[in-house]
């Protein structure tokens, strides 16, 4: 047991060498890798809406947070972050600062290559594959395990060789969505990527049509599920109601289009509200400011989330 510990404790430090050799400065880079990014925040950024896809969040030194509902979830170099659906949360980094960096990887994962992986597994397990950890939640928090960990550094040292990279580089992240599946954020992944994983798909197809007017019905409908069964295995699955769902990710998006620079009618517009006074009332209630107060405080230079 030490000696895995010891394992892993160097490899994170690798991990990190890794990260400070290419981002010595403030700022977020995308890498070589397909969907892998790499962050170093030296200013502390309150929680703000955001819309985080499949991800994972790996955290080298400091504490990022992220919130789903209300529920706070802290995190640092102790824990990585799973989303394995798309949700509507709040994210910032409140404690980072010049003498204590947040520094990191985020991990866009491709929802075939989990899909895949997930079904191998439980036919490999003979279905018969036990789900680890306790209460289900949308947002999972999973130790760096060893196999995490040298899964992760295995894919990060690609970037030094362009060849091996192009070669390798699938393989690598298939190794280590692997090692996520296997470990103890697994049970939230095999949920999302599984044999009926119809919540997951739904969210899919409600990301795709934000500006329509998509009904519980529909949406039962999409997964062929009663009204009621669907209800309560969508709440199941992210905690919110479909309806307060799907006004977290119109009001989510809203709030991302503003702070980039789009007006106010056109982000209302642009997530299906047809009456820009029930948008203002919605997002006041949301945010605890209306949209043209958040249109001045947003920053529109990109904002690490």
């Amino acid at each position: 047991m030490k000696v895995l510990w010891q394992l892993e404790c160097m490899s994170k430090d690798q991990i990190k060498d890794l990260i400070e050799r290419r981002l010595p400065e403030a700022g977020l880079f995308d890498t070589a890798l397909k969907g892998v990014q790499i962050f170093r925040v030296t200013e502390a950024m309150p929680c703000v809406p955001a819309v985080y896809e499949p991800t994972i969040v790996a955290i080298l030194s400091g504490t990022k947070e992220a919130v789903l509902d209300g529920e706070h979830h802290v995190y640092g170099s102790d824990k990585y972050l799973l989303c394995p659906m798309t949700l509507p949360v709040e994210a910032g980094t409140p404690r980072a600062s010049k003498a204590d960096p947040l520094l990191g990887i985020m991990i866009v994962l491709d929802p075939r290559m989990m899909r895949a992986l997930t079904m191998e597994i439980e036919t490999a397990a003979g279905g018969n594959r036990q789900s680890r950890g306790g209460a289900q939640s949308a947002l999972a928090l999973a130790s760096w395990d060893v196999e995490f960990t040298q899964a992760l550094l295995r894919l990060l040292e690609l970037l030094d060789n362009p060849l091996s990279l192009e070669v390798l580089g699938p393989g690598r992240m298939r190794e280590l969505c692997y090692a996520v599946l296997m470990g103890e954020a697994g049970a939230a992944a095999r949920r999302a990527f599984g044999v009926g994983n119809e919540i997951a798909r739904t969210i899919d197809y409600l990301s795709t049509h934000l500006n329509e007017q998509v009904t519980i019905d529909d949406m039962a409908d999409h997964v062929g599920m009663s009204r009621a069964v669907f209800h309560r295995r969508f709440k199941e699955a992210t905690t919110m109601s479909p309806i307060q769902f799907v006004k977290s990710m119109r009001l989510n998006n809203a709030a991302m289009k503003i702070a980039e620079g789009k007006t106010v009618s056109e982000a209302a517009w642009d997530v299906g509200y047809q009456s820009s006074s029930q948008f203002s009332r919605e997002f006041k209630r949301m945010y605890g400011q209306s949209p043209r107060q958040w249109s001045s405080a947003a920053k529109v230079p990109e904002r690490l989330t």
